[in-house]
């Protein structure tokens, strides 16, 4: 496999079409490998991290997120919204081009107007492109008499004056905007290329698109007319390719990031982490003294949830129904442990709520989760009738493979207050899919934040989101909940919204439809020639101020 990767270093100069005087070592190749499998270079599809990362090199939006999350400039150069809080504005940038394609004509790209984020917000909502991020507008923008989503939701007022309508407020959607769903697209290339524009991607951002040998390797080539340049005046983006290996194993993921065949590598495997924590969860100073080590807080709530749906019970009973039995389970975890042994530190212990710590709204003494009180958690089962787990049914916990050290350790947890859990391992699609139908009533969940709001994570429980239409997999239902979820939506009082979403936090720590276990933090694995490669909570990846500095007194490999 490295020989494999060594060749596509060569290959890349080959595709560009370099001079003979040029090399592919003279060029910054930025190589990172991405486990999880690539399905679309559409952003309509921009559903996983990894369609999201190289999506996020070849387009841009609107507005995007700053590494403190804050939703900043990107195609918009301003915008405003209206009083009641549902027009919004964006006056765009002039001379902005799409990437240079065989799709325009004489192959030159041409200006972004406000007319191609119409046409892109449209088609992401359209039921015949069935894209995965129709959501995103579909219950917010304005709708005809008839309920149909009106035809002037969107509306290009000028080529560089953009309008979007809502049907009521809905604070948080300048920051779903930054979503890569939200990305510009030109109509000629969905015109030309119908559904294989997934694999012949046009857009506006630092790199254009070269190569992609799917499940081998992806080519971006930096785009030499992009629009945004540097506070020196400089031109973006500083690499001149990137390069995409798809090795699904982690582990042999990290031996070739240790052989410099990869520059980047974002989390690790269990069979690494010993090598590059210690068991407090801080970096060895060996390793890094050889590679740039970054371990920061995430946007990714791990949980446990129980299915509350008695239609989906044989005889519309089993003792998950019963709150105080959810709750003894919860009290029955000791998260330090958990993080401690488990993770090597690599987490917070999820003692409050679903929203994770590193957003504004997360407050530990408004919002109070579940601590380690094995004698409350027994007593909690005998209120409901099963004292010491006696009258309780074998349990089935179902998760994926990556989560069996986590699920073992759960399991002997509840085995001390009488429980009997055993495991279900699926693989991940099969799990997605029994979980999203209702067909399986314990298991192991996670929610990554799409955007940087908490509504986003309230939103598992708003009993509009049931599954499979919506995020609401556990089917929690509670008036309280969905009262204040809508008042929150019209509240533009950031304090007061957040107070709400603490109030809705509490009544689903107190209802226990979920077993909040940590809030994640993730490694980042730089080789230390790396420069400029930013990080946030988002775990985005932007790779167009990225560069090389070789450090000093250091020799190559070979």
């Amino acid at each position: 496999m490295l020989r494999r990767l060594s060749f596509l270093v060569l290959y890349v100069s080959v595709v560009w079409g370099c001079s003979h005087k040029d090399s592919a070592k003279e060029k910054k190749i930025f190589h990172y490998n991405q486990s999880e499998g690539l399905s679309s270079l559409d952003p309509a599809f921009a559903r996983n991290q990894a369609n999201m990362w190289a999506v996020n090199q070849l387009y841009n939006g609107l507005v995007e997120l700053d590494d403190k999350l804050n939703v900043v400039h990107c195609l918009a150069e301003s915008w405003s919204v209206s009083s009641d809080g549902k027009t919004y504005t964006f006056k765009l940038r002039k001379g902005v081009k799409f990437h240079d394609s065989a799709i325009f004509p004489n192959g030159k790209g041409r200006e972004v107007q406000a007319r191609d984020f119409v046409y892109s917000f449209k088609r992401l909502i359209d039921p015949s492109i069935a894209s995965t991020g129709a959501w995103v507008f579909n219950d917010k923008v304005i709708r005809d008499e008839a309920g149909n989503i009106a035809d002037t939701c969107f509306k290009a007022v000028d080529n560089y004056t953009l309008k979007i309508y809502l049907n009521q407020s809905f604070p948080s959607f300048i920051q779903m905007l930054t979503m890569q769903y939200c990305y510009v697209i030109p109509h000629e290339g969905v015109e030309k290329y119908d559904k294989e524009f997934r694999n012949h991607p046009v857009g506006t951002g630092p790199f254009v698109f070269k190569l992609w040998e799917e499940g081998s390797t992806l080519i971006m080539l930096k785009n030499t007319n992009y629009w945004r340049k540097d506070e020196k005046g400089g031109q973006l983006p500083y690499l001149d390719a990137v390069q995409i290996s798809f090795l699904t194993d982690k582990n042999m993921a990290f031996v070739t990031f240790l052989k410099k065949k990869i520059d980047f590598i974002s989390g690790i495997d269990e069979s690494s982490k010993e090598q590059i924590l210690d068991p407090y969860g801080n970096i060895r100073k060996d390793f890094a003294s050889q590679y740039k080590v970054e371990k920061i807080l995430y946007l990714n709530t791990e949980y446990i949830g129980f299915q509350l749906d008695k239609t989906k019970y044989p005889d519309g009973n089993h003792p998950f129904l019963n709150k105080k039995v959810r709750q003894a389970m919860s009290y029955a975890i000791n998260r330090s442990e958990l993080v401690a042994y488990i993770r090597n530190n690599l987490g917070i212990p999820g003692t409050s709520g679903m929203t994770p710590y590193p957003l504004p709204s997360y407050n530990s003494k408004e919002v109070k989760g579940y601590d380690f009180d094995p004698e409350k958690a027994l007593a909690l089962l005998k209120e409901a009738g099963y004292p010491s787990g006696r009258g309780m049914p074998t349990i089935e916990l179902y998760t994926t493979a990556d989560y069996r050290e986590i699920s073992e350790f759960l399991q002997k947890a509840w085995s001390k207050i009488g429980l009997k859990v055993t495991i279900q391992v699926n693989q991940a699609s099969t799990f997605r899919e029994m979980v999203d139908n209702g067909r399986v009533n314990f298991f192991r969940g996670s929610w990554i934040g799409d955007y940087p709001d908490a509504e986003n994570y309230m939103s598992l429980f708003y009993s509009k989101n049931l599954s499979p239409a919506g995020p609401n997999k556990t089917h929690f239902v509670n008036s309280d909940f969905d009262q204040l979820y809508d008042r929150a939506q019209l509240e533009h009082n950031l304090r007061k919204r957040y107070k709400m979403y603490q109030q809705m936090d509490q009544i689903v720590m107190n209802e226990c439809p979920v077993i909040v276990l940590y809030y994640d933090e993730i490694v980042r694995l730089m080789q230390n020639k790396v420069k400029g490669l930013d990080v946030n909570p988002m775990n985005s990846l932007n790779l167009e101020r990225v560069d090389f500095v070789e450090p000093k007194n250091t020799k190559k490999e070979e």
